[in-house]
């Protein structure tokens, strides 16, 4: 990936001198190499069963030469097989955004792991869950689901159901899991299939339309043709460059989808780092459904779509009239009562208001530590920071939509970083330059991130970092 990207026939990346970057970057991972034979020795050795050597492709996606084979994780600590303790900022990329294995997770899954651990039917757990995710996230009738990709494709079929139409509308640059429906872009003006996708068998096109983020009168013209069910959105676009909505746009999205007669959701799965409740909590938004994922369950597999009372009644009404047969929706194993114990757990004892308190303070600490290496590096680059969620992007000035993000994404660079990062203990998001804070990092941790984020970009300047 390093040396096959458009940055490095540039002269320069981002304000940093591409024969820098070269050397930087071949250092890096001549050390990281040399100081992991184990795992080098467990891949070579296990590996040859799984496609690639990896049980999930996007393990190869690390800008290391070959993936950290991992012996545990605890609070905001990853050890490799090769003894090296890291701070991890990357947290399972939000899924264990409240740290690895939660003491009250850990129990939870105790208890129930010898009460069963699926029967298709709901537990005392599961009752008691239900509440405290309105209690948390807001007045929703819920679904289970194993992950956030399920609960989108779920609500984008409640949305089709209710409205009778067939597009989702989507914000170029977006991601939603692998939903296909969701896998488009903006190319010359007009919605394309995204570049790459594998073994596509039909035209994405005819379900779905892209929009710009932050482009109200884009989303009023392609509401105006009267064939799109819903809006699906993040509120803020996360898994690239992060762009932040501007004051209005989310409300906008609001009174748009009741005059089109669409439905808005929105998905939380990354802005949980927001504050309790998410965003959507934090800042009063008001979605027809609300997905969430990742995280909500300390780390077992889980996610939830909620319908308001009016949608879910809708739903209720159309559910009962629909003729009998599958509904596309649901399997076997969602709404397991593992999931359930988990869940009910995190909730209640683990994303309290005190957890996100930590995490919001720990997060400005960073975020102002990483703004002044910048500065002092005289970068073009700035930070954002969304409750929790940290991000360094490689360019001047705030994002506006995901073509800014595309083109402030340099993977040279970043992949450079992330090794340099990794190599003086801090691990960060593979594929953004996304950092977490969890109720367990530490001040100290944070530092160290700092420490390390002004030594790489130090390096990357030119200069010896004391």
């Amino acid at each position: 990936m390093l040396t096959t990207s458009h940055d490095l026939f540039q002269a320069s990346v981002a304000g940093v001198q591409t024969r820098l970057l070269e050397d930087f970057r071949a250092k890096e991972a001549a050390r990281f190499v040399a100081e992991r034979p184990r795992s080098q020795a467990a891949l070579d050795a296990g590996a040859a069963p799984w496609l690639n050597g990896v049980p999930m492709h996007w393990m190869r996606d690390w800008p290391s030469p070959f993936p950290m084979v991992v012996k545990k994780a605890k609070d905001a600590r990853l050890t490799d097989l090769d003894g090296h303790k890291l701070d991890d900022f990357c947290l399972g990329d939000t899924g264990s955004m409240f740290g690895h294995s939660p003491p009250a997770v850990i129990r939870a899954i105790r208890r129930q792991a010898v009460r069963g651990l699926t029967y298709m039917l709901p537990s005392k757990a599961a009752l008691r869950a239900g509440s405290l995710m309105s209690a948390h996230f807001g007045n929703f009738i819920w679904q289970m689901t194993l992950s956030a990709t399920d609960a989108n494709r779920n609500a984008l079929r409640v949305a089709r159901a209710l409205t009778g139409r067939r597009k989702v509308l989507v914000f170029n640059g977006c991601y939603h899991g692998s939903l296909e429906d969701t896998m488009v872009e903006l190319h010359a003006g007009q919605t394309v299939a995204r570049a790459g996708l594998v073994g596509q068998g039909f035209d994405l096109v005819e379900g779905a339309v892209c929009v710009e983020f932050n482009d109200l009168e884009g989303v009023a013209t392609a509401l105006a043709q009267g064939d799109v069910a819903a809006i699906l959105t993040e509120p803020v676009m996360t898994n690239s460059c992060m762009v932040l909505p501007q004051p209005g746009f989310l409300e906008g999205l609001r009174a748009l989808a009741d005059a089109h007669g669409a439905l808005l959701i929105i998905d939380e799965t990354h802005t949980q780092s927001t504050g309790r409740g998410g965003y959507t909590g934090q800042h009063g938004l008001a979605p027809d459904i609300f997905v969430v994922g990742k995280c909500v369950a300390g780390g077992m597999p889980t996610a939830l779509w909620g319908m308001t009372d009016a949608v879910a009644k809708r739903f209720q009404t159309y559910d009962a009239d629909r003729p009998s047969g599958h509904s596309g929706m649901g399997t076997t194993l969602a709404g397991n009562p593992m999931q359930f114990a988990c869940l009910e757990a995190t909730l209640s004892k683990v994303a309290t208001p005190d957890a996100f308190d930590h995490m919001d303070t720990g997060a400005a600490r960073l975020a102002e530590g990483l703004d002044a290496a910048i500065a002092q590096a005289g970068l073009p680059w700035h930070v954002v920071r969304v409750g929790a969620r940290v991000e360094f992007i490689c360019a001047p000035g705030r994002l506006l939509n995901g073509t800014q993000a595309a083109a402030a994404h340099h993977p040279a660079l970043e992949g450079a970083m992330h090794l340099g990062l990794l190599n003086r203990g801090c691990l960060i998001a593979p594929f953004h330059n996304m950092m977490l804070v969890s109720p367990v990092t530490t001040v100290r941790q944070i530092d160290r991130l700092i420490e390390a984020f002004t030594a790489v970009v130090t390096e990357l300047k030119g200069g010896t970092h004391a």
